[in-house]
């Protein structure tokens, strides 16, 4: 809430704030494309919750926050995943060498935004061409994973080849070291990364996804190659129906012509039979038994 002074202004009596103050204020959130929209609205309702209380202990005669439009969220399991070549067209257009290999390597191995601010290089068998998932970074310090597990995700050339180019820096290559860096060897800053991410997608054409959205790009790449049950382990979900979310957003450009070919097949298969056998034996009952059973099935 440290936004809302230099917002609103330190001075400002709250009576003069307006609802229309309050819709520049969502604009404003949405505009700077950091934030999700469920993030909006939980500082919309966090505003909301100040001016309810200021109409009990102010007087206030009525609330800004009640009349201002909500951001509009997407349903549970929508996501806008990339295809392998949007994702080389994405990292070509990054700003900075290491914003180019951290986008390459969230989409081709699925790790959450926490777990690659968390990963050091020792995490990576070049060997075996495994990543293993040991931490999360989040709330200033390294935590475990969200399932609280240690997992492992195999490393796919196109992410080795980015981290490996990313290895030859000067500084910062131990075991111990991270792998995503600021200038100080640190963690990187997770809303800045956001809006450099924003600023590849604008120059690559690319229409606005989400960061997450990187993660499910590799699931929908992952479970055109595995079974169900190893692509959830490699993703490191609690659920396999949140693992199935990712079959219905493979693309499917072939569909109509797969399908055109299998009818094709049928539909020759049953002419064949035809030429062999003959028409098929219509059976005609003869006319009273038709009749009969036409008054059964009117009874």
């Amino acid at each position: 809430m440290k936004r809302l002074i230099p917002e609103f202004g330190e001075h400002t009596p709250i009576s003069e704030i307006t609802t229309a103050d309050v819709e520049a204020f969502r604009v404003r959130m949405l505009e700077e494309g950091v934030l999700a929209a469920r993030t909006i609205n939980k500082r919309l309702q966090q505003l909301h919750t100040m001016f309810k209380r200021a109409q009990r202990v102010h007087d206030l005669p009525g609330n800004p926050v009640a009349g201002a439009e909500r951001q509009p969220q997407r349903r549970s399991g929508d996501f806008a995943a990339l295809e392998p070549h949007e994702v080389e067209q994405l990292a070509s257009s990054a700003v900075t060498p290491q914003d180019s290999a951290i986008f390459t390597v969230a989409a081709f191995t699925g790790l959450r935004l926490g777990e690659l601010r968390g990963l050091r290089w020792g995490d990576i068998d070049w060997t075996r061409r495994v990543v293993f998932v040991r931490r999360s970074y989040t709330v200033d310090a390294d935590g475990p994973t969200k399932s609280g597990k240690v997992r492992s995700v195999p490393l796919v050339d196109q992410a080795a080849r980015a981290l490996d180019a990313l290895s030859k820096r000067e500084r910062w290559t131990s075991d111990e070291d991270r792998v995503f860096v600021n200038d100080l060897g640190a963690h990187i800053e997770d809303s800045a990364l956001r809006r450099r991410f924003y600023q590849a997608l604008d120059n690559a054409g690319l229409p606005h996804i989400r960061f997450h959205d990187l993660r499910p790009t590799f699931g929908t790449i992952a479970v055109q190659a595995f079974a169900l049950t190893d692509v959830k382990a490699f993703m490191g979900h609690a659920d396999i129906q949140t693992t199935m979310i990712c079959i219905h957003h493979v693309p499917q450009h072939d569909a109509a012509d797969r399908l055109t070919r299998l009818l094709e097949d049928e539909l020759r298969v049953h002419a064949g039979a035809r030429r062999v056998h003959g028409p098929p034996r219509v059976y005609r009952p003869e006319r009273g038994a038709a009749v009969f059973g036409c008054f059964l099935t009117s009874c």
